[in-house]
C-alpha cells in the first residue's frame, strides 16, 4: 500500500528538525514538512484549512472545540511553550511598580483578548497577586503596526471584559511608550523595550528568576502551542494521530541527543556564551526532559490553562485535559 501524503508545518525549532532534514519520517506518511511563520500558519490553516496537520495555538484549539462540528483534533505535542512573566511590559510612568498596581490600568493585547500569552499572564496575575482580567481596560491591535480587528473564528470577548479595537494609525507599542496605555501582555516584544529603555521595561525586572520560582512552586511550564490534525484527515485515516505522535518524539529526542553530544565541546557550535551552563542549571531544576509530550506529564498545565481560558470567558465550558487529544495517544 501506497504512503498517505500529508503536508505538515510548524515554526522552525530544534525538536523539529530531524523533519526538515528527513531523518525522522513518520511511519506510512510521505510528509511534506514546511517550516513558516507561525502566524502565518494559523492563518492558512484556521482560515483555508490549508494543511492536513501543523502546529496550532492552544486557544485557537480550544475555541475550534466549541464548534458544532469540530474541524481538527490534536495530538499531545508541544512545539511552542515559554513562560510568560517576561511578556508583561510597562509605562515606567504609569505607577506600576508591582503586579498588584496593574488594577485599574489601560493595558495593551496582542492582536485579540485571548492570545495565548495574554492568557497564561491573565491567569498567573489572578492566581498569583489577585489581579482579576476584569479590573483592567483592555486595547487590542498590533504591537509595531497597525492591525485591523480580524479573527478567523466566530467570537466576541465576554461581557465581563472591557476591550477596545485600536483604530488605524495606533499600535500597542506607541501607546506604551507614550503612556496612552500602562500596560502590555505580548508574545511580541515592543520596540520600545530597546529603544527607549528608561521609559518602557518588564513588569518583573528579574524575569528568570521570577520563573523558575514559579516553576519551582507549581511544576508548571506553559504550552502555548499544541499539534492540530484536520478531523477529515483523521476519521479517514485514524492511525495518522499516533504515527505523528511517534515522529515527533523521536524528532525531539534526536535534538536531545545533539545538545548531549555538544557536551563533550561546551557547546562551541552555539553563539551563546555559557550555553552549558545554562543547560545544566535546566536540567537541575527540570529534569532531563525539560520539553515533554504526552498527556500526563503536561495534566497540571493543561488544566491551569483550560481553567484560565474558561474563566477569562474564551471557551464555553471548561474543558478537561483528557478531552484534548485524540485517544491513540492518551497511554503514553
Amino acid at each position: 500500500m501506497a504512503n498517505l501524503q500529508l503536508t505538515m508545518a510548524t515554526g522552525n525549532y530544534d525538536r523539529v528538525r530531524a523533519f526538515q532534514d528527513g531523518s525522522v519520517r513518520p511511519e506510512g506518511i510521505d510528509l511534506d514538512f514546511q517550516s513558516l511563520f507561525v502566524g502565518d500558519i494559523f492563518r492558512r490553516m484556521v482560515k483555508d484549512r490549508e494543511f492536513h496537520a501543523c502546529e496550532l495555538g492552544l486557544t485557537f484549539y480550544l475555541r475550534t472545540l466549541d464548534l458544532e462540528d469540530p474541524p481538527f483534533v490534536a495530538i499531545p505535542v508541544f512545539p511552542m511553550r515559554m513562560f510568560r512573566h517576561a511578556a508583561i511590559f510597562v509605562n515606567a510612568a504609569s505607577g506600576i511598580e508591582s503586579p498588584k498596581d496593574l488594577a485599574g490600568k489601560k493595558v495593551g493585547e496582542l492582536f485579540f483578548y485571548g492570545h495565548d500569552a495574554g492568557v497564561w499572564a491573565k491567569g498567573i496575575l489572578n492566581d498569583d497577586y489577585g489581579v482579576r482580567a476584569d479590573c483592567v481596560k483592555h486595547y487590542v491591535g498590533g504591537v509595531d503596526r497597525f492591525v485591523p480587528k480580524w479573527d478567523w473564528l466566530p467570537f466576541n470577548p465576554p461581557p465581563h471584559a472591557d476591550v477596545e479595537q485600536l483604530g488605524p494609525g495606533k499600535t500597542l507599542d506607541g501607546m506604551l511608550d507614550s503612556g496612552e496605555i500602562d500596560a502590555l501582555f505580548s508574545a511580541i516584544m515592543p520596540p520600545s523595550l530597546f529603544k527607549q529603555p528608561k521609559k518602557v521595561r518588564r513588569l518583573f525586572g528579574d524575569y528568570e528568576a521570577v520563573e523558575r520560582d514559579y516553576f519551582k512552586r507549581t511544576g508548571i511550564f506553559p504550552v502555548m502551542h499544541t499539534f492540530a490534525i484536520r478531523t477529515d484527515v483523521y476519521r479517514k485515516n485514524p492511525w495518522v494521530a499516533q504515527s505523528l505522535y511517534k515522529a515527533f518524539k523521536e524528532a525531539k529526542n534526536q535534538a536531545y541527543q545533539q545538545y548531549e553530544m555538544g557536551d563533550a565541546f561546551m557547546h562551541n557550535y552555539f553563539m551563546v556564551p555559557w550555553f552549558s551552563a545554562l543547560r545544566d542549571e535546566n536540567r537541575q531544576l527540570m529534569g532531563e526532559d525539560l520539553w515533554p509530550y504526552g498527556l500526563e506529564a503536561n495534566r497540571k498545565t493543561l488544566d491551569a490553562f483550560l481553567r484560565y481560558h474558561h474563566e477569562q470567558g474564551l471557551s464555553k465550558r471548561r474543558y478537561t485535559p483528557d478531552e484534548l487529544f485524540v485517544p491513540e495517544t492518551l497511554a503514553d
